[in-house]
């Protein structure tokens, strides 16, 4: 990625801030309490069916996020979810994410949507989901994999789709809460939600800062959001509007000398970045018999300010983007012969526009079309099988003279076969086969190694899988491969400071497991592990490993929970260590170090107050996951963060 030498390449320097701050996008959503009806997960872009859930998805409840005492979204899918996530560039706590080993690019190859709205762009930038009020949050879902025919573009690690709460009982509700800890830390959060009738409503409000680990690293955010929702006889009409503004302080990086003589020291003291964003969304639901129809509308803007400081100049570079999607869908459910069957087709059109202080203006329509049937047999074995294909069109205006970008258009084909059956009662196996894709962004041509639009990355996916078990003793395995062809991606070996371009092919294989296990009625432990390995497998590089990929990561949870309104949690994640972001030659003498961080929290409940004490990285751990150079471009994680809350329902 083009910001990952910012300090010993500073004719790059101004699009290293600019991907640095929009990795600070805000997505913030809010509602109540009540769902229309009662589900668990979402399948096929709908509210699942009982008798069609997901296949091999992971979910992480409410009740998870509470007793883990996780204060934001990104945090709870790293803690909960196993997911891992390297430290943010910009002091906030949005860590950017990697499904199956893509390295500095797992944002570009994972799909989030909150309320089914995408929030990826097209630019190099990670969801903001800091700013969702995390008590909102009625379940997180983890899908592994390729699933471009639904999700479209960029999906082939996997898609994170958050949902929020919707409706809400009957009266005023809602929560205060104030957290305050280590390094100046303070999060002031305050919600209420109203119901009458088939009419609800809802506010949060929050407000969080920290001066953070490093010097010149202080954040500062403030969100507010509202909705009002109208729900009555198969019937919804919802509307929310959000606003974020979050202000930066960027540390940059160290080199390793500088890294272990201090980690804490700053080269850019007078570093800093600025970011607005406004996102309003209108949805809508309706069942006619069989068929239930459902879209979303909504438009999101934001504004990206930053400075860098050269000592005989100050560089100031700042964008607006604009992003409108409308997706409009239905499901037709039907049965024969005791054989349930779910057709679900759908549209996708996006509109994304960025104006830039610069004059590298560019804009994206996209329209997709994708449709996919699942069949459940009858019988005990429980087997299912679903087909799914998309079509997607993509018409790029980046046309720049100085960079040599033209305009042009790119299309690109997905598709997907998946089934399951349960061989023995309490055994589910699965297997997924597809075609996924992923469309080179506007920053990506825009600093490229060769002439016309970078190419577009496909991968031919494959997933096998079992799990064994049920709600207190469930264990799942899963092994998987994605063959790459133009994987897209920064090369530092290239043009001298390196440059985006299409990779020889490459390939992540590996095997997940997830478990949890119920020990008596007060303790649950929970884990996931994962194994992957990427490497090249044509070309000069060919059996070399990929950078910035660790080869297995851990995570562990132990919760006690009695009925006494005591509760607690820790949780160690594991990571191994990992080829420095410069090292495609796998040359570098030195690697970075694996490393092991814990994290715990005991609460206590009284009346409607709860109070509590939690702490990030106990061991003081001096470690790092971002590293650009050999022995380089090193952003130092957090250190040791003690933090005290208190909170109260009504």
């Amino acid at each position: 990625m083009t910001f990952a030498v910012p300090n010993s390449a500073p004719a790059i320097k101004p699009l290293a801030l600019a991907c640095a701050v929009s990795f600070s996008l805000f997505a913030n959503a809010a509602s109540a309490e009540q769902a229309m009806t009662t589900v668990h997960v979402t399948g096929a872009r709908f509210a699942s069916d009982a008798a069609l859930p997901p296949i091999s998805a992971s979910v992480i409840t409410a009740e998870d996020i509470r007793r883990a005492g996780a204060t934001d979204v990104n945090a709870a899918i790293r803690k909960i979810g196993g997911v891992y996530g390297r430290q943010s560039l910009d002091g906030s706590p949005d860590f950017a994410l990697d499904l199956r080993g893509f390295g500095a690019n797992g944002s570009q190859n994972l799909v989030i949507l909150v309320d089914g709205v995408r929030m990826n762009e097209n630019e190099l930038t990670g969801a903001v989901l800091s700013s969702i009020p995390v008590d909102t949050v009625e379940r997180i879902e983890i899908t592994r994999g390729g699933s471009s025919v639904l999700y479209g573009e960029g999906a082939t690690g996997g898609v994170i789709n958050i949902i929020t709460k919707r409706g809400a009982e009957a009266g005023y509700h809602g929560s205060l809460s104030l957290e305050g800890g280590r390094f100046d830390q303070y999060d002031a959060r305050a919600s209420v939600r109203h119901g009458e009738g088939p009419l609800s409503f809802d506010l949060a409000a929050a407000k969080q800062g920290t001066d953070n680990y490093r010097d010149n690293n202080a954040f500062r955010q403030k969100n507010i959001s509202g909705g009002v929702q109208w729900a009555v006889d198969g019937s919804r009409l919802g509307l929310r509007v959000e606003s974020a503004r979050q202000d930066s302080r960027l540390p940059g990086s160290l080199t390793l000398e500088q890294f272990e003589a201090n980690p804490r020291q700053t080269l850019t003291p007078n570093d800093f970045g600025s970011l607005d964003s406004d996102r309003v969304t209108l949805s809508a639901e309706h069942r006619i018999g069989s068929v239930e129809l459902a879209a979303e509308l909504s438009h999101r803007e934001r504004e990206v300010n930053a400075a860098y400081d050269y000592g005989t100049y100050v560089y100031a570079y700042g964008y607006h983007t604009r992003q409108t999607q409308f997706s409009p869908r239905l499901r037709q459910t039907s049965r024969w012969n005791g054989m349930l069957n779910e057709v679900v087709a759908g549209i996708d059109l996006m509109r994304w526009e960025r104006a830039t202080s610069t004059g590298s203006d560019a804009s994206q329509d996209s329209k997709a079309f994708y449709l996919r049937d699942e069949m459940r047999f009858p019988g005990a074995a429980n087997a299912r099988l679903a087909l799914g294909a998309r079509h997607e069109r993509f018409e790029k205006d980046e046309a720049n003279a100085d960079l040599f970008v033209p305009n042009g258009a790119q299309s690109q084909n997905g598709w997907s076969v998946e089934g399951s059956i349960d061989p023995v009662a309490g055994v589910t196996v699965h297997a997924k086969a597809g075609q996924s894709y992923r469309i080179p962004n506007a920053d990506e041509n825009g600093y490229r190694s060769a002439e016309g639009l970078l190419d577009v990355q496909t991968s031919r996916d494959l997933e096998l899988g079992v799990t064994v078990g049920d709600e207190e003793r469930r264990l799942a395995a899963r092994v998987f491969r994605h063959r790459l062809r133009n994987e897209i991606f920064f090369d530092p070996t290239l043009n001298g400071y390196g440059a985006n371009t299409n990779l020889d092919p490459t390939r992540r294989q590996g095997v997940e497991l997830e478990g949890q296990l119920k020990i008596g009625a007060d303790w649950r432990l929970s884990g996931q592990w994962q194994h992957v390995q990427a490497e090249f497998t044509d070309g000069p590089n060919a059996g070399r490993e990929m950078v910035l990929v660790p080869k297995n990561v851990v995570t562990a949870r132990l919760a006690w929970m009695p009925a006494s309104g005591h509760t607690a949690d820790i949780g160690a994640q594991f990571v191994s260590r990992q080829r420095y972001g410069s090292d495609f030659s796998n040359t570098c003498d030195a690697r970075i170090p694996s490393y092991t961080t814990v994290d715990a929290r005991y609460a206590r409940k009284v009346g409607a107050w709860e109070f509590a004490v939690s702490g990030l990285n106990l061991a003081d751990r001096q470690y790092f996951s971002n590293a650009f150079g050999c022995r380089s471009g090193i952003y130092p994680s957090d250190g040791r963060q003690l933090k005290l809350s208190a909170r109260y329902d009504f």
